[in-house]
C-alpha cells in the first residue's frame, strides 16, 4: 500500500473512531482534551462533533492553520509531558474524552511515548471517559473497546475508563 493510501486510511480510521466516540461520551459532562494540536485538523473535526464542549488543546508549539487554533484560554502550549500533569485548574477538571495524536511512527519513540503517556492519560479521565489514540497506550485497567466497522486494528486504539477511577485530580 502507498504511503499516501496508508495516510487517507488513518484519516478515515481517525474520523471514524473520534466520531463515534461523541456518542460514547454525550452523558459524560467534562471537557475535550486533544494531545498534539499539530496542523489542527482533527481539533477542527472536535470542534464540529463536540459543539457544546470546552476542547483543550496541547501541543508544544502552535503551527496549525490558523483558522484551526483554538482561542488563548483553550490552547495549551509546552511539553506535554507537563502541562498535562498541570492544567486541571484551567480545564476546570478531568476529560471525558481525550484523543491523543501523539505518534511519529518511530517505534522508538513509539515506545517512550507509551511510558509518558500512559499514566499521565490515564489521571486526566473521568471515570468512563474515552482515550482515541494513535499509540497504543498502557492502561490495563482500562476496557479495550471494539474499533468502528471498518477500522484495522493497530491502526488507533480505542480505550474506556474504569467507573472506579476519580473525579478529583
Amino acid at each position: 500500500m502507498s504511503r499516501l493510501d496508508s495516510l487517507i486510511k488513518r484519516f478515515i480510521a481517525q474520523r471514524d473512531c473520534l466520531d463515534h466516540t461523541a456518542t460514547l461520551v454525550a452523558d459524560i459532562p467534562g471537557p475535550i482534551f486533544e494531545l498534539g494540536l499539530g496542523n489542527g485538523r482533527s481539533f477542527d473535526h472536535l470542534r464540529e462533533i463536540f459543539p457544546d464542549r470546552e476542547i483543550y488543546a496541547f501541543d508544544r508549539s502552535v503551527s496549525a492553520h490558523p483558522r484551526c487554533i483554538p482561542d488563548a484560554d483553550h490552547m495549551i502550549v509546552g511539553d506535554i509531558r507537563e502541562t498535562l500533569n498541570y492544567c486541571l485548574p484551567r480545564t476546570g477538571g478531568k476529560a471525558a474524552m481525550i484523543h491523543v495524536d501523539l505518534g511519529n511512527g518511530d517505534p522508538t519513540y513509539g515506545l517512550a511515548l507509551t511510558a509518558w503517556a500512559s499514566p499521565l492519560v490515564a489521571s486526566r479521565v473521568l471515570p468512563n471517559g474515552v482515550v482515541v489514540s494513535d499509540a497504543e497506550l498502557d492502561l490495563p485497567d482500562f476496557e479495550k473497546l471494539p474499533l468502528p466497522d471498518g477500522v484495522k486494528p493497530g491502526r488507533i486504539y480505542f480505550y474506556r475508563a474504569p467507573s472506579t477511577l476519580s473525579v478529583e485530580g
